[in-house]
């Protein structure tokens, strides 16, 4: 018998979406209750924690600078130690595949009074990071990424952080929110300027900590030595999880399903309106705040849907969910014409290529452009999708077997559990034909 770690996808032809299920907790908010918990004065407690492979890296990474974590389940207990409270880790910290925590942990760690290191899986280690370790060189830090821009950043600690003035060159809620964590070890005031909007989850959060920003035009600052308190932190389900539901149900005939207490913040659903657009059946109802976030339940209804050229103040809002958009074009009447999204090369695959591969592999026409690519909708096929070990691209290709004519394999799904464990069980509740296969097992 032959060992192998890999997990393919095997998806039949058919099925639609009904019910009512919750996804799990956001991504982006989880990493970020986490950091901030940490630099707070007192014990944070957290609800409705992601436990995927990327958040529990970011927390052990926490626990490896001394801080004491209680974890069960979704419920999270962090005891901060304030904003110099943090130990020397014995070893470089070890994020895996997760870039969120490796480039937020960058401004986080400049200012501290200890050396670190930072590195990632395979994945991880190719991906740019001279975007964030440029910046917070002019901010006096001590820090350094490879000769190619990659992982590991090495910090050397104990420089004394200035605050600056910066325009985001890219638009990137990553870099935006690594800069304003510097910030607080910074002299002074650290105000970034932002030519597009981009997710505002460690805005909120700072502010629900108690932290003071200054918010003018499209510009946000901090000042530097801002202490601020413990909280408690309700986390909603994750829209970039609850999308492939959407687009699910969107696409098959006879869906009807409701995903509830989603994550509604404003500078997250671009999703939700390119789909409008396109002649999605989506209603938002029990809207509400939880800890400074906005929230609701998403009921989601087939439809008919047209291809559209997606209006380009709509993509940096919907930077993650495109793999799970392009399949709704697959399935769309028409062309739908996507630019302006080059961040899409340098996520956890060259995400343009991988989406445009798989969808030539079940039979879809696509072109495609160095930021983006036009998909003529047209019968699914079925067929063999690599997913690069991609955890959208294997989620988004799952849902493509609810119109596929022949059963449709995704290979080396394994990085699911990065953002979506349960993916699989959740998937077949809701009426998903999917189960997994081990390549080679017997």
């Amino acid at each position: 018998m032959t060992v192998s770690h890999s997990t393919d996808y095997i998806v039949s032809p058919g099925g639609a979406l009904h019910g009512r299920i919750r996804v799990p907790g956001d991504k982006s908010i989880s990493h970020r209750a986490v950091m901030l918990g940490a630099i707070a004065n007192g014990q944070t407690s957290i609800r409705g924690f992601l436990q995927g492979e990327d958040t529990l890296a970011t927390m052990a990474a926490f626990r490896a600078m001394g801080i004491k974590i209680d974890h069960g389940g979704e419920d999270v207990s962090i005891h901060g130690a304030g904003l110099y409270g943090l130990k020397p880790p014995a070893h470089p910290l070890n994020l895996g595949n997760s870039g969120t925590s490796a480039r937020l942990l960058a401004g986080l760690l400049a200012g501290q009074k200890f050396d670190c290191e930072i590195i990632g899986d395979a994945s991880l280690m190719k991906r740019p990071m001279r975007r964030v370790t440029d910046p917070l060189k002019e901010m006096n830090a001590d820090i350094s990424c490879s000769e190619q821009g990659t992982l590991p950043i090495r910090i050397r600690g104990g420089r004394r952080l200035q605050g600056i003035d910066y325009t985001l060159p890219v638009v990137s809620a990553q870099l935006k929110s690594c800069l304003l964590l510097a910030g607080l070890y910074a002299e002074g005031k650290t105000c970034i300027q932002e030519t597009v909007a981009t997710r505002d989850h460690t805005e909120r959060m700072l502010q629900h900590f108690g932290c003071v920003l200054e918010k003018k035009n499209n510009a946000i600052c901090i000042r530097g030595g801002s202490e601020f308190k413990a909280s408690e932190i309700v986390i909603p389900a994750d829209i970039s999880s609850a999308a492939f539901f959407i687009i699910g149900a969107s696409i098959a005939e006879g869906s009807d399903i409701t995903l509830e207490n989603a994550g509604v913040n404003p500078a997250r659903i671009g999703v939700i309106r390119v789909l409008q657009s396109m002649g999605a059946d989506i209603t938002l109802t029990n809207q509400r705040i939880a800890s400074s976030e906005p929230v609701a339940d998403i009921r989601v209804r087939a439809s008919q849907l047209h291809g559209i050229a997606i209006p380009p103040e709509l993509v940096p809002n919907a930077i993650d969910e495109f793999p799970a958009i392009m399949i709704a074009a697959a399935c769309a009447s028409g062309k739908t014409v996507l630019r302006g999204a080059a961040e899409l090369r340098v996520k956890e695959s060259d995400r343009i290529a991988a989406i445009a591969e798989g969808l030539h592999a079940i039979g879809i026409s696509v072109v495609t452009h160095d930021d983006g690519m036009e998909v003529t909708g047209g019968r699914i096929r079925g067929g063999t999708v690599n997913s690069h070990t991609d955890h959208r691209i294997a989620m988004a290709f799952a849902m493509a077997g609810l119109k596929s004519e022949e059963a449709i394999r995704i290979e080396d799904c394994t990085n699911v559990n990065t953002s979506f464990p349960g993916f699989i069980e959740l998937a077949q509740i809701a009426g998903l034909n999917i189960r997994r296969e081990i390549p080679g097992a017997s």
